[in-house]
């Protein structure tokens, strides 16, 4: 289907953000697109929520390695943003938490049971982050939403889990 041309090994050029990733490569007929989620309140309000696409890329590796890139581009002190892959479809592929030069990609569910699961505790957090916001604890409900857009991030499209799975044992 595609070339996994794994492992991954840490670039050593400089760490900026590639000129592939600020130029939006957004060629259609690769099949990967590299995402960034938008969860700024005005994009929510806006209805531009939908993730920005970064790049696309033709193998499921390249996108990762652009991951990868995009993360060396972060400022230090900058807070972690969640990066996805995505296939044409917008199928979730694979996700994970860019900050300070490296990307914590997020391990796929195995089973719908666990993703029931997932589902409740990111509810229950998201619910916890709106009672937070209403004691004024802004702080308390960022952290609590992040959370639980990492849980999200393990949901990945159960045609792609068992894949994706894999691709991460061969990268670790």
């Amino acid at each position: 289907m595609f070339d996994l041309q794994l492992p991954i090994h840490p670039t050593a050029h400089a760490r900026c953000v590639p000129t592939h990733i600020l130029t939006g490569d957004a060629d259609p007929s690769h099949p990967f697109a590299l995402t960034l989620s938008r969860r700024a309140p005005a994009d929510l309000m806006s209805g531009r929520a939908t993730p920005l696409v970064l790049s696309r890329f033709a193998t499921l590796a390249e996108a990762m390695q652009g991951a990868i890139d995009h993360a060396e581009g972060i400022a230090p002190d900058a807070g972690p943003q969640l990066l996805a892959i995505l296939d044409r479809d917008e199928r979730l592929v694979l996700a994970g938490a860019a900050s300070d030069h490296v990307v914590a990609w997020c391990h796929p569910l195995t089973s719908a049971a666990e993703a029931r699961g997932v589902v409740t505790e990111a509810s229950q957090l998201r619910a916890q982050a709106g009672r937070a916001t209403a004691w004024g604890e802004p702080d308390l409900a960022q952290r609590l939403r992040h959370r639980a857009d990492l849980l999200d991030a393990r949901l990945v499209d159960p045609l792609w889990r068992a894949f994706a799975a894999r691709a991460l044992q061969v990268a670790a």
